[in-house]
């Protein structure tokens, strides 16, 4: 049974909290190891509007926004609440998650992949989410790719060797070692999107290479925490592959990016 309930008090956040643990003691909860079953547990979501980060207590809890359980009794109570950390109304949280629930690991690596079109703004969202503190970027070599420029050009006996390049150093970057437990990594692609360019770029020789050859890398990569998928207009993304002026992308037909959003 979930349950959400708004009260009036005249108690701290502090002392209130401590009476919360006082309930859950005098209900038989037992305290023992993170994530193991309980007979009641009882948070303090929100407090006002205030924030508070000490020893003991943090509000707003650090992962109500991740939990449609909670945000749907939360919606039921004031759909237009504002989360003080956050700035957005319990409603438009709610309808973020689509009704799933999400736990953080900190036993795992945080990896935030952003996902989309050619020109549609992933490296430009993934700078500024990774300026945060504690935040490791991690952005395509598109620039280091030797090969790539020639196959934008027309020489598609380099395709094969320029979606290795990419595979390899995504290998690099996405390795299980490569990031540490709990740490916050970004990167402007998820390594998914391998396969759907390699399908898309190379002919049935090139291709059957490399399928034989992508399971041993995939095995080997972080899963994102959290994807997210910008979406944009063909139109609007080919205006900024024309403005940031790439050589080996100017010639990028509307065509391309429709099959590669399809």
């Amino acid at each position: 049974l979930n349950a959400v309930a708004e009260i009036k008090t005249t108690l701290s956040a502090e002392d209130l909290h401590k009476k919360l643990a006082d309930i859950e003691t005098s209900l038989g909860r037992a305290r023992e190891e993170k994530w193991s079953p309980r007979t009641i547990d009882l948070d303090l979501l929100l407090f006002g509007q205030e924030i508070i980060n000490s020893a003991n207590l943090t509000v707003p809890h650090r992962e109500m926004h991740l939990r449609s359980f909670v945000l749907k009794g939360l919606c039921q109570l004031n759909a237009e609440l504002l989360h003080p950390v956050i700035k957005e109304s319990m409603n438009e949280l709610a309808a973020r998650l689509g009704g799933a629930d999400f736990t953080l690991n900190p036993d795992l690596p945080q990896l935030v992949s952003v996902a989309g079109i050619i020109g549609v703004g992933k490296t430009t969202l993934t700078k500024k989410l990774s300026d945060l503190p504690g935040c490791k970027r991690l952005l395509e070599a598109y620039d280091k790719n030797p090969f790539l420029s020639d196959v934008y050009a027309g020489k598609k006996e380099l395709a094969l060797d320029s979606q290795l390049f990419f595979l390899t150093h995504r290998a690099e970057q996405l390795n299980h070692n490569a990031l540490a437990q709990g740490q916050i990594a970004l990167s402007d692609y998820v390594f998914d999107k391998e396969l759907i360019y390699a399908r898309r770029l190379l002919n049935a020789q090139q291709l059957d290479s490399y399928e034989k050859i992508y399971p041993q890398f995939s095995a080997k990569i972080a899963a994102p925490a959290l994807a997210i998928y910008l979406t944009d207009s063909v139109q609007n993304c080919l205006e900024r592959i024309h403005k940031r002026n790439r050589p080996y992308e100017q010639k990028i037909e509307p065509k391309f990016l429709e099959d590669l959003s399809s």
